[in-house]
């Protein structure tokens, strides 16, 4: 679903964006004390900076600006948010629908130095379509004027947001990252390629991992009985996959159809498990499960990645744990 700024945000986001003009510009970082100011909208970009950055990290202000819950569908920027984007160095963003307030907030940025990473935009052909596949249930249609919008736009490509779901995704946006860093922070170039290189390193033995793990897995079908973000990762791997609706969907209740083909499928292909992603109620897992008629399935959960805290952050949470625990998972459902 579109986000549409308000006629009252744009202008108080206009007010913070002026407010924040004639700041420094990124050629004075090397040849000063300035601080290097990084904005980050989700915590897979703003911890890979902090991996990337290193020690470095420390004196500098890395800013992650869904740091309460809020999933990327659901955010709206703050004046304070925009004064943060206006006024930094580097700003990172994953670019996808979801981030459409972002091309009217930077037409208006006179900060011209800022260097600006799309996550998206980065990855190219890499890039996935958004799919329903066969039981998936579509999203609903609410008035007249929102099927008259989508008539309109129906030949609009949809891109599946959740890139950070892939190692090997994160490879290549941790490298572009640590590229663009090095152009704005000449003097700590080597440092941020030799973190780069190691953590990249971490990545990659990770990402084998998973391979291997699925590999010798007696199943390859995940089933989800809630929003699908996995995409990327289901891909990597080899995977297949059912679930009640795509990653991006609003919808909450599924339809009785849905849950009789997924619990169908749970039966047929004999899964031992029903997955949910984080902050979900589990009430359409349920559903599903109690619609099974063989062995009732374990109801397991994967973490999307899209609702992590500040106060996550502090109490040790990265990205690589996360994903390291989400394999446990996989093993766990694939069994």
């Amino acid at each position: 679903m579109k986000k549409l700024i308000s006629l009252t945000m744009c202008a108080v986001i206009t007010a913070a964006l002026l407010t924040g003009c004639g700041t420094k510009s990124n050629t004075s970082l090397g040849k000063n004390n300035d601080k290097l100011k990084i904005v980050t909208t989700i915590f897979p970009e703003y911890d890979w900076v902090e991996n990337i950055m290193g020690d470095k990290a420390k004196n500098a202000e890395v800013t992650m600006l869904l740091d309460n819950g809020v999933d990327l569908h659901s955010y709206q920027p703050t004046a304070s948010d925009m004064m943060k984007i206006a006024t930094c160095d580097m700003f990172i963003y994953v670019g996808g629908e979801s981030d459409a307030w972002v091309d009217d907030a930077l037409k208006d940025i006179e900060n011209k130095d800022m260097v600006v990473i799309n996550l998206l935009d980065v990855l190219g052909d890499k890039v996935k379509e958004e799919e329903v596949v066969e039981g998936m249930q579509e999203e609903c249609e609410t008035d007249e004027n929102e099927e008259a919008h989508d008539h309109e736009d129906e030949d609009e490509v949809e891109y599946d947001e959740h890139v950070w779901l892939s190692l090997k995704n994160a490879s290549a946006l941790c490298g572009e990252i640590t590229e663009q860093l090095c152009k704005i922070d000449e003097k700590n170039a080597e440092t941020y390629r030799a973190n780069f290189a190691v953590y990249d390193n971490k990545i990659k033995e990770l990402d084998n991992k998973y391979t291997e793990t699925i590999k010798e897995s007696e199943k390859h079908t995940l089933l989800f009985g809630d929003r699908f973000p996995f995409r990327y990762l289901t891909d990597d791997y080899g995977l297949d996959y059912y679930a009640a609706f795509v990653g991006c969907s609003a919808e909450t209740e599924a339809s009785f159809e849905t849950i009789v083909f997924l619990a169908k499928k749970v039966d047929e292909l004999n899964l031992p498990a029903i997955l949910t992603i984080e902050g979900s109620d589990g009430k359409i897992a349920d559903t599903i499960r109690a619609n099974t008629e063989k062995a009732k399935p374990e109801m397991l959960q994967l973490n999307s990645i899209q609702s992590v805290t500040s106060k996550d952050v502090k109490n040790g949470v990265n990205y690589l744990s996360i994903m390291e625990d989400n394999l446990k998972v996989v093993e766990e459902a694939l069994k």
